[in-house]
């Protein structure tokens, strides 16, 4: 481990991270890491013991097949796969399906567009991992090369984007997602042609700004965060190094040279500090003063840093004051003091979990841990690690699970699960 601290006032991370969805219902859960991008569920008190059987609410079977989250707003559950086309194995149709949440009987289903791919994909990852987004008044799905579409909360279209074909590196497939903020959509576009990070503004999908960025293919989804001025940035990983963004503008404000390659966590931030980390490799996690301007290295800005068994796939879940992440893709797990990066247990074995490509998720006290079996093992939410169960889902499980009031929301190889602590009603 190499930890490098300074000197300086740090505000509480204590408490919650900015959100910037708006709506009236405090459970929503309308992008792949929740309403504050770190991982956590403020509000919600989910089930601690269930199964594929226990404490199922409904399980739907979603046809094809896809890695992306289920997003959550009010009444229903929004869920994007890629189903092959009869007849035609190359082809793809491209689907996003809105369920009813209180039965998870199906809405609407829309075929965005029926495509071949133009290359090809790892063994382990789908034509559908970037996750959808939700404010409630639309829905973008988001298939990579294949491009955004919106459609209203009743499944019309409204319009759609093509940002052409990525070349990802070794044909490993695509995986990003956007991130809507105030009145924009934020879409990355990093891969081995030339890579650009494009607002959109969410009503119509016209370009507000669009910057190039000096990158080789990487899966992290942007991260809209808060600086200690107020000014809003966009948090981006990369290879090359991490950066923020001026969201009015498309500014590049700072960035840190660090990272490891190929880079796929997703950052995370809480007042005024984004966490950036990535582990193939090699290994690095960086704490970084928002309101830092230029290039960081060796300047105050940079809190501390972190160099062991640091995230590869999986995002670290950042809630209250300690910041959780695997070592890799595997389930060894670290906590360290969000403020300060000291340990409070390091790459710790947890039964159960050793394959992960998930993020962790922390709600109702409890962190849960998802292995790529479909195992789930909720822990304490707590600087010593302590397992309170040991759950198992029945089928394999790569997406980042959902949460909001009383349930959690899994999307499996074949089927997306309610799970919830009252099984005869919404909650």
């Amino acid at each position: 481990m190499v930890m490098r601290r300074v000197a300086y006032v740090a505000v509480a991370v204590l408490t919650t991270a900015l959100s910037f969805q708006t709506s009236g219902r405090a459970d929503q859960w309308g992008h792949w890491r929740g309403p504050a991008g770190n991982g956590t569920a403020a509000t919600a008190t989910p089930p601690i013991e269930f199964s594929a059987d226990k404490s199922v609410r409904w399980k739907t079977t979603i046809a094809g097949r896809g890695s992306s989250s289920p997003v959550v707003w009010d009444d229903v559950v929004i869920v994007t796969t890629a189903i092959p086309i009869e007849g035609s194995p190359d082809r793809f149709d491209f689907r996003v399906i809105c369920l009813d949440r209180a039965n998870g009987k199906e809405n609407w289903s829309r075929s965005a567009i029926e495509a071949m791919p133009h290359e090809g994909t790892h063994e382990t990852n789908g034509f559908a991992s970037g996750s959808p987004c939700t404010d409630g008044a639309h829905v973008y799905a988001y298939f990579g090369s294949r491009g955004l579409f919106c459609y209203t909360m009743a499944g019309e279209p409204v319009w759609k984007r093509d940002f052409g074909d990525m070349q990802v590196r070794h044909g490993f497939g695509e995986g990003s997602s956007p991130t809507l903020v105030g009145d924009k959509i934020v879409v990355p576009w990093d891969h081995e042609g030339p890579s650009k990070l494009y607002a959109l503004n969410k009503q119509t999908g016209e370009t507000v700004w669009e910057v190039s960025r000096d990158e080789p293919t990487c899966w992290a989804t942007p991260l809209a965060a808060r600086d200690s001025t107020g000014c809003v940035q966009i948090v981006m990983n990369g290879q090359r190094a991490a950066r923020g963004y001026d969201l009015e503008t498309g500014e590049e404000l700072w960035r840190c040279a660090g990272q490891t390659e190929r880079p796929c966590a997703s950052a995370v931030a809480a007042n005024g500090v984004a966490y950036v980390g990535s582990g193939f490799r090699g290994s690095f996690l960086g704490a970084f003063d928002l309101s830092g301007r230029g290039d960081l290295a060796g300047s105050p800005q940079v809190l501390w840093t972190y160099k062991k068994d640091t995230p590869d796939v999986a995002s670290p879940l950042l809630s209250g004051d300690r910041l959780y992440f695997y070592k890799e893709k595997t389930g060894l797990l670290t906590c360290l003091n969000a403020a300060s990066g000291q340990v409070h247990y390091a790459t710790s074995r947890i039964p159960g979990v050793s394959r992960t490509y998930a993020s962790p998720v922390a709600a109702g006290g409890n962190v849960y841990l998802t292995d790529r079996s479909g195992t789930v093992v909720v822990i304490e939410d707590a600087p010593s690690l302590k397992i309170v169960a040991t759950n198992d889902m029945g089928e394999g499980v790569d997406a980042t699970p959902a949460f909001a009031g009383d349930e959690i929301f899994i999307r499996g190889e074949r089927h997306l699960f309610c799970v919830s602590l009252d099984e005869s009603g919404p909650g």
